[in-house]
């Protein structure tokens, strides 16, 4: 249920009234269709969600994996604040500046300096498009606070060996970023090509990129609206566990 100040999930509640970016269908899509990594009983998970903004994906990667560390980080304070309230571990931070030395994070973040078994992001995107007045949703909107180049090159500096980068983007990036996240050894190996409704083009695609190469990712469709508007039942089995 949405509020101009938040928005209510089954198991949390969100405020976003603080935020550039509100809550919406792309940062829900990432948050349930991402494949959460397993302990293994030895050590912790440990997530990263760049861009976090008001903590949407955290919060839902908190709730499937409980187990795990999940922090954000988001260059607007504004949003940080508030993902903090929202009951997210979150930092003012880039993640070009988000790094470690001589064995720990530059400002204590991350004792011992652990590394994240999952980056997670639903990234500024719109490299070519006018660009928004509101200097806030600029930044969030736009790939001039973060290129699609430093993206894989930094999370693959933060990622564990065995680590995963998931993301949501334009359709139209596709095969670009896919051989662009190569040059980075990040390798696609799932995609999901998101349609807003049967018959029309794909708006968006999830891509889950990790160090082993693969020839051909495996691949799917999910489309967003039935016939009459609704959520559709793919869309709507994705996201059982959180929207009422």
């Amino acid at each position: 249920m949405a509020r101009s100040e938040g928005f209510q999930f089954k198991q949390f509640y969100l405020r976003h009234d603080r935020c550039a970016m509100k809550v919406g269908t792309d940062g829900v899509l990432l948050g349930a269709w991402t494949p959460v990594p397993i302990a293994d009983g030895t050590q912790v998970v440990r997530i990263l969600d760049v861009g976090t903004g008001c903590g949407l994906i955290a919060r839902m990667l908190m709730q499937r994996c409980p187990e795990a560390e999940v922090e954000g980080i988001d260059i607007d304070e504004a949003a940080v604040e508030q993902a903090c309230g929202n009951g997210v571990r979150a930092f003012q931070a880039r993640l070009q500046e988000w790094k470690m030395e001589n064995g720990k994070w530059t400002n204590d973040k991350w004792q011992n300096g652990k590394l994240y078994d999952l980056v997670v992001s639903n990234p500024p995107y719109f490299r070519n498009s006018l660009k928004n007045p509101d200097a806030g949703r600029q930044l969030a909107r736009h790939t001039d606070s973060l290129s699609y180049e430093e993206l894989f090159l930094h999370s693959r500096r933060l990622l564990a060996p065995n680590g995963q980068l998931a993301l949501i983007l334009p359709a139209e990036a596709e095969a670009d970023v896919i051989l662009l996240a190569a040059q980075h050894s990040l390798y696609c190996t799932r995609m999901t090509r998101v349609y807003g409704r049967a018959g029309k083009a794909a708006k968006r695609i999830l891509l889950l990129f990790g160090p082993e190469k693969t020839n051909v990712p495996e691949t799917d469709t999910l489309v967003l609206e039935s016939a009459d508007g609704g959520r559709s039942p793919q869309y709507s089995a994705l996201a059982k566990d959180f929207y009422l």
